[in-house]
């Protein structure tokens, strides 16, 4: 299966922009491409504004809304912490059988995982687990400030003790005016993970689908992501 797994070095860094801006420009190049996220919790899948709603709109894929997110909880908690709040337990078993159902209806697929790495996503497994499943190589999405360099050596750290093969990182949200600690940031953590930086992208002012594919690919190497991740061959 060709793909990309995007997984992000904490929440909130902006995994779903990212995939979404790639998924956008991979149909621009007329790349037959699906989006999968297979947990969401704290919003329904349904809403314009969820993360679900915004990978079908700007992949423009066929599948539904289920298809893409077929598990979901009403708490905004890892998915294990809102699983067991609601009796809702799913199994990584579970995930791969629906990951097999919808995997042939595209010749390339992005997924997108919840939070960083090692969220609890059921009992004994986190999102590195289901990254190892699908074997698909991973793209790291990371903050650019203070703090970001611990947080993103240890996701990478964590990925290669699996075994995971990493695509590269994006260092996503910089300011206009980027302070020292944004500035310092990206050579620093390339030094130190030995994992290439693809891309630093800009904070966006407003999230459209224009905005957001010319984000894509004004800031980040796609060329060098659709070599490694398969795409286009």
């Amino acid at each position: 299966m060709k793909g990309i797994f995007v997984t992000g070095t904490d929440t909130g860094v902006g995994k779903t922009i990212i995939s979404c801006g790639i998924a956008s420009l991979l149909k621009e190049k007329n790349i037959d491409v699906g989006v999968f996220k297979p947990f969401l919790s704290g919003i329904l899948r349904n809403n314009p504004q969820s993360d679900t709603a915004l990978l079908k709109q700007m992949s423009h894929t066929c599948l539904t809304y289920e298809e893409i997110t077929p598990f979901e909880y009403k708490e905004p908690l890892a998915p294990y912490v809102a699983a067991k709040q609601e009796g809702k337990m799913v199994s990584i078993n579970e995930v791969i059988n629906h990951w097999n159902k919808i995997k042939q209806q595209h010749d390339f697929f992005i997924v997108e995982g919840a939070g960083g790495i090692a969220v609890p996503l059921g009992e004994n497994y986190l999102v590195a687990h289901v990254i190892k499943a699908l074997q698909l190589p991973v793209l790291i999405v990371a903050r650019p400030d203070l703090g970001t360099i611990n947080h993103t050596f240890l996701t990478v750290q964590y990925a290669k003790q699996l075994g995971l093969q990493i695509a590269g990182i994006v260092i996503n949200g910089r300011s206009d005016r980027p302070n020292l600690d944004e500035i310092t940031n990206p050579n620093i953590i390339e030094q130190l993970c030995d994992v290439p930086i693809v891309g630093i992208t800009p904070k966006l002012k407003t999230l459209t689908e224009t905005t957001v594919q010319q984000m894509v690919k004004n800031h980040i190497d796609v060329s060098q992501l659709i070599k490694q991740m398969g795409a286009g061959k």
